[in-house]
């Protein structure tokens, strides 16, 4: 399980890590736009060309399951990064997001399905 850290102690690590190293320089929000589009695009590169078994299976496996897991804190310490130097609350982010897609994306036109609604379908 996740340790009991709050989103304001994750930002804190990581602005101490990239302060003791002098990155602030280098962390213009495209350059951590870049960082966490290059991150993600790691993960998924782990999951091009698999089958829905093939992906359980990586998943299973220890070294894939480490490689899975370092792509998604590498993602997520760009995420926070941006957070925390341009002052971006994302609980309260999330919480305002996961409001509209409750209204855009409601039970009876999204239940069991993945197409993306329209903003014309409201």
């Amino acid at each position: 399980m996740d340790k009991n850290w709050s989103i304001e102690e994750l930002k804190s690590k990581v602005q101490s890590f990239c302060e003791k190293r002098d990155w602030d320089q280098f962390h213009s929000p495209n350059e951590l736009a870049i960082g966490m589009s290059t991150e993600a695009n790691e993960l998924l590169e782990i999951f091009r060309f698999q089958t829905d078994e093939q992906m359980r299976e990586l998943l299973k496996q220890t070294d894939s399951h480490n490689h899975i897991e370092q792509e998604l804190a590498d993602t997520f310490f760009f995420i926070l990064r941006f957070a925390q130097l341009y002052q971006i609350d994302l609980t309260e982010a999330l919480e305002k997001k996961m409001k509209k897609n409750a209204e855009r994306y409601t039970v009876e036109k999204s239940k069991g399905r993945n197409q993306k609604i329209s903003e014309k379908t409201n």
